[in-house]
């Protein structure tokens, strides 16, 4: 499976359209083929003002769990409503560029530019100074994580190593 690595920033043009950075739609088409159009599940996230891009795949993973739920409890259809309501499926024109349907755009605070903030399995689009604010929060909160939180061995930090090793520390 491929990844979304890195921040891109894009424009908005004038019909509300912005091209999917090239190393985004490479990771949408999973080394498939060459086709130049993508396919992306949008949702408006349910944690910050962005809007999240989903792989096919990776929502349809995602939702496959909230059907283990009981269909009738107040969970389910919490997480139902979450997921479902504000996703659309969007596919790309031949130049990778999506239309931002205005409802994610609204819940999102764009304007003209949007930054593609890339977080591994999935992307989110972010107004630019909003992204690097959401960036520099989870520098710092990533700073405070103790190694069983990150899934660290203390042999995988290599200052931890060091001081184990009697290398000081």
């Amino acid at each position: 499976m491929s990844q979304f690595w890195g921040t891109h920033q894009n424009k908005r043009d004038g019909k509300g359209r912005v091209s999917i950075p090239a190393p985004f739609r490479t990771a949408l088409r999973d080394g498939k083929d060459d086709d130049p159009v993508v396919t992306v599940v949008l949702r408006a996230s349910h944690r910050y003002a962005c809007i999240e891009g989903w792989p096919v795949g990776e929502f349809e993973r995602l939702a496959s769990r909230v059907t283990k739920l009981d269909f009738f409890s107040a969970d389910q259809e919490d997480l139902a409503t979450t997921l479902y309501a504000d996703a659309l499926l969007v596919e790309s024109d031949k130049e990778g560029r999506i239309l931002l349907p205005e409802t994610l755009v609204r819940h999102a605070g764009l304007d003209g530019a949007v930054a593609f903030v890339g977080l591994g399995q999935i992307f989110q689009i972010w107004e630019p100074a909003a992204a690097e604010h959401r960036r520099a929060e989870a520098r710092e909160r990533a700073r405070n994580l103790t190694l069983p939180q990150a899934g660290l061995t203390a042999a995988s930090e290599p200052r931890a190593a060091t001081a184990a090793a009697g290398g000081g520390g």
